[in-house]
């Protein structure tokens, strides 16, 4: 059961993947991996891809522990743990919403692990049947994160094969220091109050407001380092055109307060809608260019059905075709019962659950093809959930569905898409890996399937203590859950409840028109550099203060790798991909921690300092945290790799 035979040149070699130490390491990081990114997504406005973060730690922490260990149980592990992940993604971009627009007071337990567990298990089975497609029989497809998370796992194996302790040794030091600089921020900047969150300014010239701002958090440089330079300077563009172009020419800044105030409330009220436009155009654009790939997704699953289950040898082997039904059907019979409480009604619960399967179905082809596309990292949920909601507010304004149910129901919708394209985006990119490093895909759906299970269960609390535990909870300005909120403002229209600013959104639309010329000429001049709409999106309807850091890390990246081959960039920046996820998992989690003190009664520290002390300390630590990035994530044989 926990061997797999893998051929070689001369016999096959027996090697372990699904052992018990895989197993309750795989569910652990699924566990933290999930509440993690729960606050990285409310606060970012994205979520990290942990498949290449979490394959380096199970490589690492195996070869520690473990001397017999293998590549196959990394993977593994590697599998489980991007599962809660991705499924963190699909909640927080959309069950927030149920709170903005006064649905609930706190998070429902119940509700929301229903539908983390529902929508992430329908992710993976809608995506078993594409396997063949996506991941096989395509040439088209790069995978280039999938390739580079294969690539990883075979490094550590020859790191490991040529006993290179020491460089064993850096990296957990690596991982160790980074997660202590990244909490070690978090009780600087709220627990004791010696660090500021943001340092902003803002000005108002004849009543134009002048805004420029950065946030001062190591994880988001961490993020830029993962997305590389292209991704952070498309969202530091998005932010300009927001923040630097469209406020000034709005103009009004004298009828407020503050011009810092009156920055966040024209973003807030009208300037974010600009990403919206552009956000439904490429939505409606990655559905175009990946209109063949799901006309051959469909085909395939019409085959399985007919032909049977795919069996004997073990390395092409899924999960059986019955199997896959009965879950579906399950998973439909609970999804109709949890619309059928939000609403009420039996005609738009019908209505509301034939949507959510339809959609579901649909956008698994196309995050699977966008994954094996651009990557994990760049696939574009945010714009295939705000299609789902158009489309779903659409259908029941058809059928004269309004009000409180009506938004309900298109939220619930949209929770369900979500978690089903952000799974099966995983779900495509981690079979892909495996597949490249003799992995078992029967065994890889199970370990996905139970990591879903496990992090859909930490989803509610996490929520909670976040919501009722940080300054302004989520919406406010340090949890501002950016798409959440989009979308709570995008059902409120659609019910008939708020008047949406539509010249904002056709704005955004002329701009992501332009965008996507700008692209396709970057593209057919074979450039390197792309100008990717959803990134640039992300970045209008982001708070500005988010895209400095963004792009310092994306920069500190693109030096540390320039040079080399792209093929070899993962392999160069190895360290400080490790580094970077410390950095993430230690502010994130440590601000779940400080928001559990404060649910116990522990208040922040009031040391008394000056504005102006604070402001200098905090500089002093920002450029302490840069140089600390710059100096742990050298590459590996750099003469400056070492740290005195």
């Amino acid at each position: 059961m926990t061997d797999t035979s893998i051929q070689s040149n001369t016999k096959p070699i027996e090697r372990k993947e699904l052992t018990l130490r895989v197993v309750v390491l795989g569910l652990l990081l699924a566990v933290v991996m999930g509440a993690a990114n729960v606050y990285v997504g409310l606060r970012a406005g994205m979520t990290v891809s942990a498949s290449i973060p979490a394959a380096v730690m199970a490589m690492l922490l195996f070869k520690m522990l473990f001397k017999n260990s293998t590549i196959l149980e990394a993977n593994q592990v590697q599998t489980c743990a991007s599962a809660g992940e991705s499924l963190a993604a699909g909640i927080i971009f959309t069950m927030p919403a149920m709170v903005l627009i006064g649905f609930w007071d706190s998070f429902d337990f119940w509700s929301v692990t229903i539908i983390a567990l529902t929508g992430g298990l329908l992710g993976i089975l809608f995506m078993i049947p594409m396997r063949k497609v996506f991941i096989l029989n395509n040439t088209e497809l790069a995978y280039p994160e999938g390739i580079a998370c294969a690539a990883v796992l075979r490094a550590g194996e020859a790191e490991a094969a040529e006993e290179e302790d020491g460089e064993q040794e850096g990296a957990a030091k690596n991982l160790l220091v980074g997660g202590l600089l990244g909490a070690g921020v978090a009780i600087g900047a709220k627990l004791i109050g010696v660090f500021a969150a943001t340092l902003e300014a803002a000005t108002v010239v004849s009543s134009r407001i002048f805004y420029f701002g950065g946030d001062l958090s190591p994880m988001l440089i961490a993020i830029g380092f993962i997305v590389r330079l292209n991704v952070a300077i498309l969202i530091f563009i998005g932010g300009a055109i927001s923040w630097i172009v469209a406020i000034p020419l709005l103009g009004t800044g004298d009828q407020f307060p503050s011009a810092i105030d009156g920055a966040y409330e024209l973003w807030s009220t009208q300037i974010r809608y600009v990403g919206v436009g552009a956000m439904v155009l490429g939505g409606f654009a990655s559905l175009y260019s990946v209109r063949f790939g799901l006309i051959a997704a469909i085909r395939e699953l019409r085959n399985n059905l007919t032909s049977g289950d795919l069996m004997g040898d073990s390395l092409e082997r899924d999960i059986p075709t019955w199997a896959i039904i009965a879950l579906t059907l399950g998973c439909v019979v609970v999804l109709a019962f949890v619309n059928y409480r939000f609403t009420s009604g039996v005609g738009i619960t019908i209505l509301s659950t034939i949507v959510m399967l339809v959609m579901g179905f649909f956008f698994t082809a196309v995050a699977s093809y966008i994954v094996g596309l651009v990557g994990n990292s760049n696939s574009p949920v945010s714009g295939m959930t705000i299609t789902a909601v158009l489309v779903a507010g659409g259908m029941l304004w058809l059928f004269n569905y309004t009000g409180m149910e009506a938004m309900v129901a298109t939220l619930g919708i949209a929770a369900i898409v979500c978690c089903v394209a952000a799974t099966s985006g995983d779900v495509c990119n981690d079979l892909k890996t495996g597949t490249l490093v003799g992995a078992a895909p029967f065994r890889q759906q199970i370990m996905q399937i139970a990591g879903v299970f496990v992090a859909a269960f930490v989803m509610s609390p996490v929520l909670n203590l976040l919501h009722n535990n940080i300054e302004g909870g989520i919406g406010g300005r340090e949890l501002s859950a950016p798409q959440a909120s989009l979308f709570a403002s995008l059902a409120r229209g659609f019910s008939g409840e708020t008047q949406l600013p539509w010249d904002m959104i056709g704005y955004g639309v002329l701009v992501g028109g332009v965008i996507l010329v700008v692209d396709w000429y970057l593209r057919v001049s074979g450039k390197k550099f792309r100008a990717h709409l959803m990134p640039i999106a992300v970045g209008m309807y982001l708070p500005f203060g988010l895209a400095a850091p963004i792009l310092i890390g994306g920069l500190i990246a693109h030096f540390h790798s320039k040079g080399t081959p792209e093929a070899q960039h993962d392999k160069v920046l190895h360290r400080g991909i490790l580094f970077s996820s410390g950095v993430i998992a230690g502010e994130a989690l440590m601000s779940v921690g400080l928001a559990c003190l404060t649910a116990l009664g522990v208040q922040s520290l009031d040391l008394g300092l000056s504005a102006g002390l604070v402001t200098a300390l905090s500089v002093v630590a920002a450029a302490i945290a840069v140089w600390m990035f710059y100096k742990f994530t050298l590459p590996s044989g750099s003469s400056a790799a070492t740290v005195p």
